[in-house]
């Protein structure tokens, strides 16, 4: 045992006769940490992506809020005369009436014949 330890602590695995086998295997280690660590560091940018998003997401999704609100309190009736106003226009004080108009239906020379 204790010239096992000290020939693992010496490397003498790396240069025996056999030691392509074990420089084999730890290139393949080696290859596969260097994969798990790409593709720890890809995960990681990716969630700091969607955190990015998310945040810009919330943001446009208050401003278009503040936005709309703001709309609404342009579109209301009170808002739009004080501005007409100062234009000179007021609002009417008669209320609107609907005015329906009758379509007359032109006779084509089909139907003139058949009529």
């Amino acid at each position: 045992m204790k010239g096992g330890v000290y020939n693992i602590l010496k490397a003498r695995f790396l240069v025996n006769e056999d030691a392509t086998k074990n420089w084999r295997f730890i290139l393949f280690i080696v290859v596969l940490a260097i994969i798990m660590i790409a593709n720890s560091h890809r995960f990681d940018e990716k969630i700091y992506r969607i955190s990015d998003l998310t945040n810009e997401v919330k943001e446009l999704r208050s401003e278009f809020v503040d936005r709309r609100s703001e709309l609404m309190k342009l579109r209301m009736e009170s808002t739009v005369s004080e501005k007409m106003e100062s234009r000179g226009i007021f609002s009417s004080q008669v209320p609107p009436q609907k005015i329906k108009v009758k379509k007359t239906e032109e006779k084509g020379l089909l139907k003139k014949l058949w009529h």
